[in-house]
């Protein structure tokens, strides 16, 4: 089976997120992003990453509509990268993946960060797909329909 380069045009959602997201750079851009991060060089400074993927990571981000460059709100010269509406809308993303790493990567007892409410500080709950009628979805009680081609 031939390698797609590029998934933009699938039928799959899964497949056309992967082109925008898929990448481990962009989602901790975002993970980062979501924490408050909004400066190249805190994110370079943050992630490790070498200045020219940094620069190629944030660049496909804006275009593809995730994080909007605006003026730094200090009023310098930089500019900030801020989630736009699309991109706030990866935050259940983030956090299935967060715990999915806390329930399978971590030892029992190894320190981890923890994300937690902000007005309660309570740890939030697992999320879990549910159907309309509150019933637990998993991969055995649901199907992909697909189109005909």
């Amino acid at each position: 089976m031939a390698r797609k380069d590029n998934l933009q045009t699938e039928p799959c959602p899964v497949a056309r997120a992967l082109e925008v997201i898929g990448d481990r750079w962009a989602l901790l851009i975002v993970r980062n992003a979501f924490d408050g991060m909004t400066r190249f060089g805190d994110f370079q400074k943050d992630l490790g990453i070498a200045k020219n993927i940094l620069s190629d990571r944030l660049h496909k981000l804006v275009a593809q509509g995730v994080l909007e460059a605006v003026p730094a709100a200090d009023g310098s010269a930089y500019q900030d990268y801020v989630l736009t509406t699309k991109g706030e809308a990866l935050f259940t993303i983030i956090v299935s993946l967060r715990q999915w790493g806390e329930e399978y990567l971590f030892d029992k007892n190894e320190p981890r960060s923890v994300l937690v409410e902000r007005a309660s500080g309570k740890a939030i709950p697992k999320l879990e797909p549910r159907s309309a009628n509150g019933r637990k979805l998993n991969g055995g009680n649901t199907l992909v329909r697909k189109i005909d081609s």
